[in-house]
């Protein structure tokens, strides 16, 4: 069977739904609320996703395309350049390396683990932070980003479930 053109142009476009929702929830992300005391800790939509897919189509979401997620959103958010992508890559690999646990448990599991990766991810963020400035910044910061992240996980999870069974069968 000969793979049309418009079908090859369908599979590459259903194969960029997992770079492609992570750098929409970038952009999300960036979006001012004017809510007070949200900016320190809104929550790392960008991490939920590299999670999510990392776990089920990390033939789809490469270290590239992850290094790039972060730097796209360091640009944005005027973080030091790199750190976001040294977050996610970071998180990509750890999780990469652990995926036939979270592939065979329950989304408790799921979600215990994401709980274990955000809060080293919020660790990990924190100490760049503290070095760059030379001092110990605030911990409760980073950790409020990461509760109020690891509290909405489950509804991302959920649309990431929908994303994944509407564009990718497999």
């Amino acid at each position: 069977m000969t793979i049309t053109f418009w079908q090859r142009i369908d599979r590459a476009g259903r194969n960029l739904a997992p770079f492609a929702v992570t750098v929409f929830l970038v952009l999300v992300g960036m979006v001012p609320l004017h809510l007070p005391l949200y900016a320190p800790v809104a929550p790392a939509l960008a991490l939920m996703a590299v999670y999510y897919w990392t776990i089920h189509r990390p033939d789809l979401l490469r270290p590239s395309a992850v290094f790039l997620i972060g730097l796209l959103q360091d640009l944005l958010s005027g973080s030091p350049l790199g750190l976001n992508a040294l977050v996610l890559l970071a998180v990509h690999w750890v999780v990469l390396n652990q995926r036939r646990y979270f592939l065979t448990g329950t989304f408790a599991l799921m979600w215990f683990g994401f709980g274990l990766i955000v809060l080293g991810a919020a660790f990990l963020q924190w100490a760049a932070y503290s070095a760059l400035n030379a001092t110990l910044m605030r911990l409760d910061t980073a950790l409020g980003q990461a509760m109020l992240t690891l509290a909405l996980f489950p509804m991302f999870a959920w649309l990431f479930v929908r994303i994944h069974r509407a564009f990718l069968h497999g």
